[in-house]
């Protein structure tokens, strides 16, 4: 419901013309948002009251230009409370339209959606990575498929999404798709950025999602204990890319890179740091954000293995970095050969140095966020959570100290 609606009539005097007079507007403001129509009348500016909103004077001409401006008041009323019947916020746009009676072009949901995963798939690799690209890709056929399935249609006027068009996308991704409840939620909100589209254009007068509230569920995020990773680090392997796949995974244990982070990562990315020891200054490729972490001594022992790497040094890389599946593939065999029941997967490597090489030996989260490149340490704290025998080692040096306090 719109909280203010006002008319005025003013004459612009800066549009004067040769015969000496200007023209007369009316000025429609709802919301504080303006606009204006022409009334296609004209009168010379000392005739104009302000005050009044008419032409001042008394001849059958003067009294035919204040009915006309009256009359064009009315109509403005009626096509603003039509327009409010409809059950939606009016806007200067819409109300605009209906005054000059221009009909707005239906525009509809997938040309959108569709516009927007082409504008990303153009800003692949500067702004956008594959896997987002992905994610939207699925989430655009998600929502084909969703109308086909609860409307028999192939495309929908996007004034029609309303808060039931979003529950029931909501119900066919949990039902139909058997989404999990994050998934179901990531989706809806890949979905969310269309709407916010659609809104910032004044493609839509209200957002369908205002009364809509979904929560990502916690994942309680695996991770590798100290003699977990000493029994990885222990193991010999006797097929090569075994070994190699280990140094890669141990690598980002003690770094917290991602996959795609290790992959990419060049060997003029190594620096010294302030302290002059070695450094990684890289970014991270999911959110191009900066990361800077001092290389630990189990770190720089692997980097120093593949120092004359024939493939790293020809491609100007750090690691022989296979495909992500191959990695994950050889990681399950590492896992097997070494006695480890968890699902050993590469990104339990940077859980692993989030949780078991920094947090439980007292670096503070502040450091650990930056490490891993967070734009928010809310993210890092999922870490701290799980970590109940730091907790436990805390509580015990509290009790010590309590104890000695008492004494």
């Amino acid at each position: 419901m719109n909280k203010t609606f006002n008319l005025l009539f003013y004459v612009k005097r800066n549009k004067l013309l040769a015969n000496g007079t200007v023209p007369i507007y009316l000025r429609i403001t709802i919301d504080g948002k303006q606009t204006e129509i022409a009334s296609k009348r004209y009168i010379e500016p000392k005739k104009w009251n302000r005050m009044a909103q008419k032409v001042n004077g008394n001849s059958e001409e003067v009294k035919s230009l204040n009915a006309y401006l009256k009359t064009l008041e009315q109509q403005a009323y009626e096509a603003y409370h039509a327009l409010l019947k409809k059950g939606s916020t009016v806007t200067t746009v819409s109300l605009k339209n209906k005054l000059l009676g221009s009909d707005e072009t239906a525009r509809t949901l997938i040309p959108i959606f569709e516009e927007h995963n082409q504008r990303m798939e153009a800003l692949l690799g500067q702004e956008y990575s594959a896997g987002t690209l992905e994610r939207y890709k699925t989430s655009l056929k998600h929502t084909t498929d969703f109308l086909n399935w609860k409307f028999n249609l192939r495309d929908i006027d996007i004034r029609k999404i309303d808060h039931h068009f979003i529950t029931e996308y909501e119900f066919y991704l949990r039902s139909i798709r058997k989404c999990s409840n994050n998934t179901a939620v990531k989706y809806i909100k890949n979905f969310g950025k269309i709407i916010r589209i659609c809104l910032a254009n004044g493609w839509l007068d209200k957002n369908p999602f205002i009364n809509y509230k979904a929560k990502i569920k916690e994942v309680v995020r695996e991770y590798l204990t100290a003699e977990e990773i000493q029994s990885i680090t222990n193991k010999e392997f006797s097929i090569e890319r075994l070994s190699i796949v280990r140094d890669i995974f141990l690598f980002s244990c003690f770094t917290g890179l991602a996959y795609a982070d290790v992959k990419k990562l060049k060997r003029s990315e190594i620096q010294k740091g302030i302290d002059d020891e070695l450094w990684i200054y890289t970014s991270r490729k999911k959110t191009d954000t900066t990361s800077r972490i001092p290389l630990l001594p189990s770190a720089i022992a692997i980097l120093n293995r593949y120092q004359d790497n024939i493939e790293c040094e020809y491609k100007d890389l750090l690691l022989p970095v296979l495909s992500n599946q191959k990695m994950n593939a050889y990681l399950k065999e590492i896992a097997d050969l070494c006695g480890i029941k968890k699902q050993l997967t590469y990104h339990i490597a940077r859980h692993t140095f989030a949780t078991t090489v920094t947090l439980s030996n007292g670096v503070p989260i502040e450091s650990v966020s930056k490490m891993l490149g967070h734009i928010n340490i809310k993210t890092t704290q999922h870490y701290a959570k799980i970590l109940d025998i730091k907790v436990s080692e805390d509580m015990k040096r509290l009790k010590l100290k309590l104890k000695v306090a008492i004494k």
